[in-house]
């Protein structure tokens, strides 16, 4: 007999992260691998980066030296674990790349999707 809760979870209908919301990964689908006589192994399926273009900013920072982008994101975004996004509005593979140049702008944004005034 089929379980249809199994289907759905093994389908990816259904989140079953447990990641908190302020986590990158958070809604990221979990697959299963399932190697033959072995024990199957849990991953998370890829996170693409979104555009550049998919950010509203709202304001930006200027880079000066002993900034941190957890700091940043706690006093932009209201929280230091969302740095993540910082990197994903501002198009950095790695995070430091941010901070490394004093006077560099970092676009601080909305979340991905939600327009800006100029989007309205």
């Amino acid at each position: 007999m089929n379980d249809p809760l199994k289907e759905l979870l093994n389908a990816g209908v259904l989140n079953t992260t447990s990641f908190p919301q302020n986590s990158r990964y958070h809604g990221t689908a979990v697959a299963t691998l399932e190697p033959a006589n072995q024990e199957p192994v849990a991953y998370l399926k890829r996170r693409f980066v979104p555009p550049v273009e998919n950010f509203s900013v709202v304001q930006e920072h200027g880079v000066v030296q002993g900034d941190r982008l957890d700091n940043l994101a706690a006093r932009y975004l209201g929280d230091a674990e969302l740095y993540w996004r910082l990197c994903d509005a501002n198009g950095a593979v790695r995070p430091d790349e941010l901070i490394e140049t004093t006077g560099r702008r970092l676009a601080i944004t909305l979340p991905e999707g939600m327009p800006g005034e100029s989007d309205a």
